[in-house]
């Protein structure tokens, strides 16, 4: 997971222009005045989400639309300028733009400018919140992605186990669909076999929304047969991820090897040799 942007400038330099000075504070999270900088950004962040999220009441809408939309437009012009700023200090300002942090960033501040042009663009303003994951390192949590990083690998390399069961369950889903169609029919709300198929997906996971529901014995023997079958499948794909997590875990243990003996098979936060005492490396995180 790289989502850190190519920025690290903390300290203050001696005589340092009006962009060393942004870069520091902008993309310097260990400065006082850095830290300050991001933590005020997600305050204002999580409020234009809460407005957002406000603007979709009637009743507040109707009393208050005024109010909204000027606090809005207000920060969507706190948040343009910041994105000119962020462009403008960046030590390699290309390089900025096509990370993940430079593309949240446009795109938080983009569907304002687009509700001109097409109505309801605004609601798209909610991926402001993917902004917030600017936290993990003013709280220095960045260490912790190297847990993130292990479930995606987990589920890479799982995907063709996972294809396989998905594959398996939509053949079922559209034998079932097919069947309840035949014994069911269009009188009983069965008007299609993809209309079928959907009920078949809605009664294997679990859900049963009721809008079809089957009325002939037959039909509900079918039913019952996919009710049960959703059930002993429901923990397949757990199943599949638990055992390459297990198994990624196990490789990452025999990935680190002490310098001293050459032995494998120490946990990830261990500083020291289990068997002779020799200081580890420090693990890279991926």
């Amino acid at each position: 997971m790289h989502t850190t942007p190519p920025e690290q400038a903390t300290e203050p330099a001696a005589n340092e222009s009006l962009r060393q000075k942004l870069n520091r504070i902008i993309f310097g999270w260990e400065s006082p005045a850095g830290k300050l900088f991001d933590v005020c950004l997600i305050w204002a962040i999580c409020i234009s989400v809460l407005i957002l999220m406000l603007e979709s009441v009637e009743w507040i809408v109707r009393d208050y639309d005024l109010w909204l939309r000027t606090a809005e437009w207000t920060f969507t012009l706190l948040f343009t300028a910041e994105y000119i700023a962020r462009v403008y200090c960046a030590k390699r300002r290309w390089e900025y733009v096509k990370s993940f942090y430079g593309i949240v960033d446009l795109l938080s501040i983009l569907p304002s400018y687009l509700a001109f042009f097409i109505p309801g663009a605004n609601n798209l303003l909610i991926i402001r919140l993917l902004r917030v994951l600017r936290i993990f390192r003013i709280l220095k949590l960045a260490r912790y992605l190297s847990e993130a990083n292990l479930l995606m690998r987990t589920m890479l390399l799982a995907r063709r186990k996972i294809l396989v069961f998905f594959s398996s369950v939509l053949v079922l889903s559209v034998i079932f669909g097919s069947l309840m169609y035949m014994v069911e029919g269009p009188a009983h709300g069965f008007t299609s076999i993809p209309k079928s198929i959907y009920w078949t997906i809605v009664t294997i996971t679990t859900v049963g929304y009721g809008d079809i529901v089957p009325q002939t014995v037959l039909g509900q023997i079918i039913s019952a047969a996919a009710m049960l079958t959703g059930y002993s499948i429901i923990a397949v794909p757990t199943g599949i991820l638990t055992a390459e997590l297990a198994q990624e875990m196990q490789r990452d243990r025999y990935r680190r090897s002490c310098p001293g003996c050459k032995r494998s098979g120490h946990e990830a936060d261990a500083a020291h040799c289990k068997h002779c005492g020799t200081a580890l490396p420090q693990v890279q995180q991926r």
